[in-house]
């Protein structure tokens, strides 16, 4: 038996492959060593800032005063700047607000994201398509501040925790990520458990959430990183300093360049404050530290508890 096999057309040569690198292929070695320099180079770029944010938050004063700013590489590290932060004052309460809000807040918002996408990806449900229809129109059209303000202030929520959640609990695309990904879940096993008498609760915890925890992982994300960079609403609900969250000081004492007194840190007796830079570089990593932890737990959920309820209804 004669098997016959593709030929390539006369008259055509092998396929060529073209490099940014005159005279060479990707598959060469000195382009392989270009591409390692270029993404080498890059990550440098991006390492170096962290770097010196951290070098300058366990440096001495008096390396941090012979360099004028900021340190590569601290030649004795110590966690003063942390301590005079983290042991009282304006600092550490801030650190504790935020903490709290975004507990709270990325609890309740799940709560009442999860619930509102559920109902709306139940067909027929009561109110289904105008419910549908506001929550995608507040996407196209956001409230402006003068409009917020002023409800935020007739319901009495100024100066209080409770502005800095309320305003911001559900957010719409979220609710529509979780929507899209609880229609993907087959009709067939919720009228199953339907028949068996769960009921729409039951339905909700024992069968859609687990099915979900991608999505539900992902979204709690999204929520715990708004609540914890959020600085506007604390800009403009609060007016009290001692209930400022973190990002609040943040852009106080390090964009805005404002300089931490005695009474805002505590520091022992008879110790003089660590170094204005020193301070702004450890509020910069007590900024960052809490969400680079958490994110690698949630990291691998990213992919597919977007995408998958991204393209599906």
């Amino acid at each position: 038996m004669t098997t016959l096999s593709p030929t390539r057309p006369a008259g055509r040569g092998p396929r060529r492959t073209y490099s940014a690198v005159p005279g060479e292929t990707p598959g060469t070695p000195p382009w392989r060593a270009v591409k390692s320099l270029i993404l080498l180079l890059c990550v440098v770029l991006v390492l170096l800032p962290f770097l010196a944010i951290i070098s300058t938050s366990l440096a001495d004063t008096a390396q941090v005063t012979k360099a004028g700013g900021y340190v590569l590489w601290p030649d004795h590290p110590n966690l003063s700047a942390y301590s005079a932060l983290l042991s009282g004052g304006l600092v550490a309460k801030a650190m504790f607000v935020s903490v709290g809000v975004t507990v709270v807040g990325t609890a309740l918002s799940l709560v009442s994201s999860i619930s509102l996408a559920y109902g709306l990806s139940r067909p027929g449900s009561f109110g289904h398509r105008p419910v549908l229809l506001l929550l995608v129109m507040s996407l196209l059209f956001a409230p402006g501040v003068i409009p917020s303000y002023l409800m935020v202030k007739q319901l009495g929520l100024i100066n209080s925790y409770w502005s800095l959640i309320l305003p911001t609990m559900i957010n719409a695309f979220n609710v529509i990520v979780l929507r899209s990904f609880f229609m993907g879940i087959p009709k067939e096993l919720i009228d199953s458990a339907r028949i068996d008498g769960a009921s729409e609760l039951s339905i909700l915890t024992r069968i859609v959430l687990p099915l979900s925890k991608a999505s539900v992982a992902v979204v709690g994300l999204f929520y715990a990183v708004t609540y914890w960079n959020a600085f506007f609403n604390a800009l403009l609900y609060i007016n009290d300093a001692a209930k400022w969250p973190l990002q609040m000081v943040l852009r106080t004492y390090v964009v805005n360049n404002a300089a931490l007194s005695g009474g805002q840190v505590d520091a022992a007796a008879g110790v003089p404050l660590p170094p204005a830079q020193s301070l702004q570089a450890a509020i910069l990593v007590l900024s960052i530290v809490p969400i680079v932890i958490v994110y690698p737990f949630l990291q691998r959920h990213m992919n597919k508890g977007v995408m998958v309820g991204a393209v599906k209804g």
